[in-house]
């Protein structure tokens, strides 16, 4: 997901949905939606509360005491319900954007006027609410008919109140959660490959005197920013090469006995076959040089 933290204005709402519009056509995924809504803060809710309970009362008696109190609690809630007779009354529910406050209002048509000028299509919702009591303002979900019938692949919006419920001070933000599983199965219905990840480097052991520094590079490797794995059982050298071989690194790095003596690592690119003797304190940029 992200998170974009200490802005107030609808510049912060519009950069948080822009990029996760971009993040999801940039996998290729068809068929998308941005639905977008404001619920507004305290003073709307307040005023859209007694709209929607009484819209729902007589939902609301044939449920017991505990589904009542949610409601009265939160009665957005009743909007997101999966309840298929709830679900019959969201249809023409009141809106909440009749209730908005003049300031809240006017972040909402700022926010469309920034995602229309950097021509992200969305459409507005009003039955679209978040779960969650702290989310202010900004409301949003992108969906993909690639998915179905549960088509959702993300949900977002702003929650200033977040940070200070949580004992911090007053700040606001914006952002968004993703289903990552959800946008790997949308891909695979539009026809993407997910591609797998690429290991720089396997590390290979050729004498058993010299495991421990095996290690110690491959720890090195990891802190200097590059993928590098190792046979941690230190199997016979046919053995780790098939490993290497198998794990898809672009270079093996071969270290033993000879090559700690002349203070170098011997170097396979997998790709040609080619060897060459590195030497050990230019190796980090050597492999720099190689990945570019």
């Amino acid at each position: 997901g992200l998170e974009l933290i200490g802005s107030a204005t609808p510049y912060a709402d519009a950069e948080v949905i822009e990029v996760t519009y971009a993040f999801y056509r940039a996998l290729g995924i068809d068929n998308l939606s941005l639905n977008l809504n404001s619920i507004g803060r305290e003073d709307t809710r307040e005023r859209y509360r007694s709209a929607l309970l009484n819209h729902f009362a007589s939902y609301l008696l044939d449920h017991d005491a505990e589904v009542r109190a949610r409601a009265e609690k939160n009665p957005l809630r009743l909007l997101d319900s999966k309840d298929p007779k709830a679900l019959a009354l969201v249809h023409d529910s009141p809106s909440i954007l009749d209730y908005l406050s003049d300031e809240s209002r006017a972040h909402f048509e700022g926010l469309q006027e920034l995602l229309t000028g950097a021509s992200v299509p969305f459409q507005v919702d009003p039955r679209i609410v978040r779960g969650l009591d702290y989310y202010t303002d900004t409301v949003f979900e992108v969906t993909s008919e690639a998915l179905g019938a549960q088509s959702s692949l993300c949900g977002g919006g702003r929650y200033d109140g977040l940070v200070q419920e949580l004992g911090g001070p007053s700040t606001p933000a914006v952002g968004v959660a993703m289903g990552i599983e959800r946008a790997i199965i949308a891909m695979e219905a539009c026809g993407k490959s997910v591609p797998g990840e690429t290991l720089d480097v396997f590390v290979v052991n050729v004498t058993p005197g010299t495991r421990e520094a095996v290690l110690i590079l491959a720890r090195e490797l990891r802190q200097a920013g590059f993928s590098a794995s190792i046979d941690l059982d230190a199997r016979a050298p046919k053995h780790q090469f098939k490993a290497a071989d198998k794990s898809g690194a672009g270079i093996v790095l071969i270290l033993g006995e000879d090559e700690m003596a002349r203070g170098e690592v011997t170097v396979k690119r997998m790709a040609t076959g080619e060897q060459s003797a590195i030497a050990r304190e230019g190796l980090f940029d050597w492999l720099k040089g190689a990945k570019e």
